[in-house]
């Protein structure tokens, strides 16, 4: 077999091999375009033209496919879907919780609302025609408490993940902030100025329609740099925040290492953006 013969994806693979061609045409590269259907026919590949286009078809949906598995198991996309299903099963648990203190109040005049009480009442013991509402109540018990689960596994699996990120943000903050990006690489990717505003597309689009002022924050706004600065000054808290949180990203993406000087930096200039209240304070007092 010659040089040019030797870079085809179909070089030196067995062509019942799936895994061997698989691997070829993903880590696979020549150095100028060919004839690719003649060389593999002549390489005794195929019989004809149709047939490598067919077995081409099948290799690179394979590919694909091999491709989009190892994304989807990745750590971060794991971290992902956690964090969305803790929403998902949080915020069912709460609609179904309040259709509960409407069922319940039809047979417990003592009947309360929320998540608590539905754990209540699902320990006791139905009288006759109780049933169904108990048993709704353990529902929505079992919904709360996989929640719970499923956000101390963010919590547990996030800074191992993402340490800077969690470190900077919380570990659940840091989970959102991948989630609403869809990966940590996409928000490795994302300027500080799309990661201060993330969850808060709905204002962003009223704002570029003209109906409403730009926004300051998304979902950074639950961050104590943010949400504890006063709000004349939550913008520049906002910005110092989703610059470090962008940088940190970068880093947890592409090296992994800890940098500790990042929550010191960050400290620093939250410290002194908030220290603006106390200063104009006393230029109004005297």
């Amino acid at each position: 077999m010659t040089d040019t013969e030797a870079e085809g994806w179909f070089a030196a693979a067995d062509r019942d091999d799936e895994a061997e061609l698989v691997a070829a045409v993903r880590d696979g590269d020549a150095s100028e375009p060919r004839d690719w259907p003649r060389l593999a026919i002549e390489a005794g590949f195929v019989d004809d033209e149709a047939e490598y286009y067919d077995a081409l078809h099948e290799v690179t949906t394979a590919a694909t496919s091999a491709v989009v598995t190892e994304r989807e198991r990745a750590d971060d996309r794991q971290l992902v879907h956690a964090v969305r299903a803790m929403d998902d099963c949080r915020r069912t648990a709460n609609e179904l919780a309040e259709r509960l203190a409407e069922w319940a109040g039809t047979i417990d005049e003592d009947a309360e609302t929320g998540v608590e009480y539905a754990r209540d009442l699902a320990g006791r013991t139905p009288d006759p025609g109780e049933e169904r509402v108990v048993s709704l109540a353990a529902s929505v018990a079992a919904l709360a408490d996989e929640a719970e689960d499923l956000e101390a596994f963010v919590e547990r699996e996030t800074p191992s993940i993402a340490p800077n990120l969690a470190a900077l943000a919380g570990p659940t903050l840091a989970a959102r902030l991948i989630s609403l990006s869809g990966s940590l690489e996409k928000l490795a990717k994302q300027p500080s100025g799309t990661i201060q505003v993330l969850g808060a597309e709905d204002a962003l689009f009223a704002h570029l329609r003209g109906q409403a002022p730009s926004p300051k924050h998304g979902i950074i706004y639950t961050h104590d740099a943010v949400c504890g600065t006063r709000p004349e000054d939550r913008g520049s808290a906002a910005r110092a925040l989703a610059g470090k949180l962008a940088i940190a990203a970068r880093i947890d993406h592409y090296s992994g290492d800890y940098r500790p000087e990042l929550e010191a930096e960050l400290a620093d200039r939250i410290e002194t953006i908030q220290a603006r209240a106390s200063d104009d304070r006393g230029e109004d007092g005297a």
